[in-house]
């Protein structure tokens, strides 16, 4: 087992522990909160609760694909972006949901980031000489899922449904906007099309490493950000 030891260089399998133990971390305290979170929000915690406990599983196993190949577990990341990015979305439906949401909008959110996910996927491992058109698909899902919890649905309803909700969703579409946006520049960078079918590394071996340090990172952040700003809410409300 002397190849599964993390080298003191290998940032790459130390982020991977590291996204681990954190998202586990947040599972156990979101669980846990469960039996003081309000009945009306207890949904949303365990949704929360779900989403980085789905996380930790992966990134328990991304580790080790890691350590034992050399290589980006790109279909295991995206395996769980499909599981985890959907329920993120649907916590916009249920925080909003008291204020009139209907299923429509659910479905709005699961379907564009679904579509956003399925065509990124294609364009960076599958179809990648034709990446672009591909990559162009999915930002398209990608800022329609902006425009909702900027400026649509999600928006609008959060304004009518208190100022702490209001607040919470105003958190949550910044994850959206500026969280979320890393993933968007390591597909430019890890597709030979990437920006317009102009090559912006040398040597993609290299930058799929450094994006993977910067996906850790971004994937802890995100997700357990995104619970921590719905449990922040569950104990702003009576």
């Amino acid at each position: 087992m002397e190849h599964l030891k993390i080298a003191s260089d290998n940032y790459v399998a130390f982020t991977f522990f590291i996204g681990t133990m954190a998202m586990m971390a947040a599972s156990v305290f979101f669980f846990f909160e469960l039996n003081t979170t309000p009945t009306k929000w207890r949904t949303s915690v365990l949704v929360s609760g779900l989403i980085t406990f789905i996380a930790a599983v992966h990134y328990y196993y991304m580790r080790g694909y890691n350590l034992e190949t050399g290589d980006s577990p790109t279909f295991f990341r995206y395996v769980d972006w499909i599981l985890t990015v959907p329920l993120m979305c649907v916590e916009f439906y249920l925080i909003t949901k008291k204020a009139g949401a209907k299923q429509g909008l659910l479905w709005k959110l699961i379907f564009a980031s679904l579509v956003m996910l399925v065509t990124g996927y294609f364009g960076e491992t599958i179809y990648r000489g034709s990446s672009v058109t591909w990559g162009v698909i999915s930002g398209a899902a990608y800022f329609y899922i902006v425009y909702l919890v900027w400026f649509g649905e999600v928006s609008k309803l959060a304004q009518t449904a208190g100022p702490q909700v209001a607040k919470a969703t105003k958190t949550l579409a910044w994850f959206v906007l500026v969280g979320w946006a890393i993933y968007p520049l390591g597909y430019i960078l890890g597709t030979p099309g990437g920006l317009f079918g102009i090559q912006l590394v040398a040597d993609p071996a290299a930058a799929s490493h450094y994006m993977d340090i910067v996906y850790n990172i971004a994937d802890a952040v995100n997700k357990i950000g995104f619970g921590l700003v719905i449990y922040s809410l569950s104990r702003t409300q009576d």
